[in-house]
């Protein structure tokens, strides 16, 4: 990736070492959900308390379902969660996930190879949106100028499967080093989107398109992406529907920290301070928890 950006522009935007944390996801009913994320997927639970779950690979959290009894879908026109990416240290690691999938023959919604990663797509019992995937090395990835390619090709899923030395062995579950790589939001607005999370937030644009843009920090192919494919204009989802609560974004010290909050008051962004943490929504009330590392 090539930057010419002088100290001051670097100053307006996130440290390199930024990364995204745990995600909450809201769902209808905990157990089927945890079966799901455990028993398909590979999580295993870290923390168990009334109403609430948290699943994670190793010791890493990945994910705190929040139970809402009897909560809806989320409206198909609407902003909010289009997908959590979590990402698996390595090609071996998504057959073995693959393996497991077609093991539990549980409905999958697609596969796409993105030039920078591979990628499987799925929904969870209440319909929110899971994406698992690999990355290629940063050494393979084409960049013009600050754009990254990305496509979304088709996969060679003989190929991964090939890289599992035992494809009869037990799945054992997702590996420590598995962590949340990236999310993809519904917004209402894709120039609005951009302006707010490059020029507020501090993200770099990677890629655009007009109906999805995607931002990330430190030259990843991105940490969010964001698209109007079913929520051009649209409301948020209702109070009463499962999907995303907030997502975490890891900062590397304060000085990236009061910078950030230096950002949202100059553009009148609301903001709360909580538990050290910082409590950002977007402008369709997708909810940011910003802690610092």
């Amino acid at each position: 990736m090539v930057s010419n950006q002088t100290t001051s522009e670097r100053d307006m935007r996130l440290h390199d070492a930024t990364h995204l944390g745990p995600v909450t996801l809201a769902v209808s009913d905990l157990h089927p959900s945890v079966n799901f994320y455990r028993d398909v997927l590979g999580l295993n639970v870290l923390d168990e308390s009334p109403g609430r779950t948290t699943m994670g690979a190793g010791s890493t959290p990945i994910l705190h379902l929040q139970e809402l009894p009897g909560a809806r879908r989320q409206p198909d026109h609407s902003t909010g969660l289009y997908h959590v990416a979590i990402l698996v240290p390595s090609r071996p690691d998504l057959g073995r996930v693959l393996l497991n999938l077609a093991r539990t023959q549980y409905p999958v919604g697609g596969f796409a190879d993105h030039l920078v990663s591979e990628a499987i797509y799925l929904s969870d019992p209440d319909g929110n949106g899971i994406e698992i995937y690999r990355d290629r090395p940063r050494s393979e990835w084409r960049w013009n100028g600050t754009q990254v390619a990305m496509a979304s090709d088709p996969i060679d899923l003989e190929a991964i499967v090939a890289t599992v030395e035992d494809q009869s062995a037990p799945f054992e579950g997702m590996p420590e080093g598995t962590v949340v790589g990236h999310m993809h939001l519904r917004v209402g607005d894709i120039p609005k989107a951009e302006a707010f999370y490059r020029n507020v937030i501090g993200f770099d644009v990677v890629a655009k398109m007009p109906s999805a843009a995607f931002v990330s920090a430190g030259g990843y192919h991105h940490h969010l992406g964001m698209n109007i494919w079913h929520s051009r204009n649209a409301p948020p989802p209702p109070a009463d529907s499962v999907g995303l609560r907030e997502w975490v974004i890891v900062l590397p010290d304060n000085d990236t920290r009061d910078k950030l909050i230096a950002r949202l008051n100059k553009a009148n962004v609301a903001y709360e301070e909580r538990d050290s943490a910082l409590l950002v929504d977007d402008p369709w009330s997708n909810r940011m928890r910003f802690v610092t590392e």
